[in-house]
């Protein structure tokens, strides 16, 4: 967290506090200080949208470069002791960037990107899918305070066992960038659904979702999410993001 963001929220908690008075304030004021520090000192992870690198079809799978982006995020999400940058803010910088639909983003850019994001580590990520639905992610890892690739790693299989191949990525880059471990108890791909059938077809009818829902059209974004899960019912993402849309329409 920036450190006037911090001086802000500090003399916030200290105005509201000292309403009780001045005693009560002292008292608190260790407290909100630690608990700031405690959530500043968290790693903070962005991710752009895949690069579409598919063989074939590639107009057909261009949406999976926003949805695996999505799906990466949720993935990284499990891990509490990090943080993510979440993929609606990700989806703002590159529309006022101009960047939304200029197809690949250079390492520079993702560098100044992710400064911006507050991100210290900015993931970039491409896929391919062949002929015969052969599928493989790769990432690579840019350190926004030196603008050098940290990491990088891959996975590949099949396109309808993409979710298993997310939390597979997943967990490659949480124990790649060093990242403090994962609480006990979080069982990997949970949070996406990381099993079930249709997968390919699940994902590329969420990644559809999310353009409708980007593009302001939630009554579509939603009747997606739920043909989503209609192909895939252990679509955990899905479900998640179809209950949000639902609520936020009523």
């Amino acid at each position: 967290m920036p450190v006037a963001s911090l001086v802000r929220r500090t003399r916030r908690t200290l105005t509201a506090t000292l309403v009780a008075g001045p005693v009560a304030a002292l008292c608190l004021l260790p407290a909100a200080l630690k608990a700031q520090g405690t959530a500043s000192s968290k790693p903070t992870v962005a991710i752009m949208y895949f690069t579409n690198g598919a063989l074939g079809k590639a107009e057909e799978y261009a949406p999976l470069s926003k949805g695996l982006a999505e799906m990466l995020i949720t993935e990284l999400s499990a891990n509490t002791n990090i943080r993510v940058v979440e993929r609606d803010r990700v989806q703002a910088l590159l529309e006022e960037q101009n960047l939304a639909t200029a197809g690949r983003v250079d390492q520079a850019t993702a560098v100044k990107a992710g400064k911006v994001l507050g991100a210290l580590h900015m993931l970039m990520g491409s896929f391919v899918i062949d002929p015969k639905e052969r599928m493989r992610m790769d990432v690579r890892a840019i350190n926004t305070e030196t603008s050098e690739l940290e990491f990088a790693t891959t996975v590949s299989g099949k396109a309808d066992n993409m979710l298993e191949l997310l939390s597979q990525l997943g967990t490659k880059l949480n124990e790649g960038l060093k990242l403090p471990a994962v609480p006990a108890g979080v069982r990997e791909g949970a949070s996406v659904g990381a099993k079930g059938p249709n997968q390919l077809k699940s994902m590329m009818l969420l990644s559809r979702a999310l353009e409708q829902q980007d593009r302001k059209n939630p009554t579509q974004a939603i009747a997606l999410y739920k043909e989503s899960l209609v192909a895939n019912p252990d679509n955990a993402r899905a479900k998640t993001l179809l209950a949000s849309l639902e609520r936020g329409t009523k």
